[in-house]
């Protein structure tokens, strides 16, 4: 099981020297990948952490730091798929995924605020069955050319659209979920699962379902990456009966590391940015632990 970091492009420590320093550091180091999120804006007055209200956009922090490194992959977890035009957004992956010799990872989420459904001026009904369409449409255009797409929601006519992704197929993909329509639908399809765990009951029923979804729909589950997002800090303590996976001191993260293991996680990523750590306390922290579970 491999362990990565969230590069530094949101929150208080948000800067392009440190965004640079954190992606040469995770290439020189070994680090698989370097992920990013995305968010649209942080509404006043919401639940949205503060380092939301500083966040640099996925792709152009990608791209920025793709001319950067040479082995590090490049994920994102996640962007908010139906903000975008399928056309669009699969050529921003495919010039990534060119840009930087394969190395891009496509994590998709559906989005959950009303605040940036609004400010992107999609109904936030378009969830489940237009993200499905989004997603088809967006493989369509990664496919040979002439491409064309005619959905509900969604049309590309027949057009040439390039350039295609480095990747056979398109970078491999990832979707963001929890909840059970969610988790089943990444298993149906074939793709990875990226959860975010509030709790152990939770993600274990949760790789459950995506695993039986995977299975029923004729997927080898074994095939389709578990990447697991921990937006917590290592050495932070909670409250006891709130206290989530992979949060709390050292020994205890190693524990939930082993466990996860124990479930069939393929890569765990830390990101402590929205707890203001700085950039060289959390390599420290995860080298440590990259020490321990190795």
């Amino acid at each position: 099981m491999d362990i990565s970091i969230a590069l530094p492009h949101t929150g208080r420590y948000a800067s392009p020297e440190e965004i640079a320093y954190a992606a040469e550091e995770a290439d020189r180091l070994g680090y698989p990948t370097v992920w990013v999120l995305e968010r649209l804006l942080r509404p006043i007055g919401g639940s949205m952490p503060d380092s939301y209200a500083n966040v640099y956009d996925p792709m152009e922090t990608l791209a920025y730091v793709a001319a950067k490194t040479e082995r590090v992959r490049l994920g994102t977890s996640i962007m908010d798929a139906l903000f975008h035009a399928p056309a669009i957004l699969a050529r921003r992956f495919a010039t990534l995924d060119q840009l930087s010799g394969g190395r891009v990872i496509a994590g998709l989420g559906q989005g959950y605020a009303p605040e940036e459904f609004a400010a992107a001026n999609i109904p936030m009904s378009r969830r489940g069955t237009g993200f499905e369409e989004f997603i088809r449409a967006m493989q369509t255009a990664w496919g040979p050319n002439p491409v064309s797409f005619s959905g509900r929601f969604y049309k590309i006519p027949e057009s040439e659209i390039s350039p295609k992704p480095v990747q056979d197929g398109g970078p491999p993909m990832i979707i963001a979920a929890m909840k059970e329509a969610a988790v089943e639908r990444a298993g149906r399809l074939g793709f990875g699962l990226n959860p975010l765990p509030p709790s152990w009951e939770v993600l274990e029923a949760a790789l459950d379902s995506f695993r039986n979804a995977a299975r029923k729909a004729g997927h080898d589950p074994q095939g389709l990456p578990v990447i697991v997002r921990a937006n917590t800090a290592v050495g932070k303590e909670y409250a006891p009966e709130v206290e989530p996976p992979l949060s709390g001191s050292h020994e205890k993260v190693v524990d939930d590391l082993q466990r996860m293991r124990e479930l069939g996680v393929d890569e765990v990523f830390f990101d402590m940015n929205r707890y203001a750590v700085p950039v060289k306390e959390q390599f420290s922290l995860l080298e440590r632990l990259r020490a321990d579970i190795s």
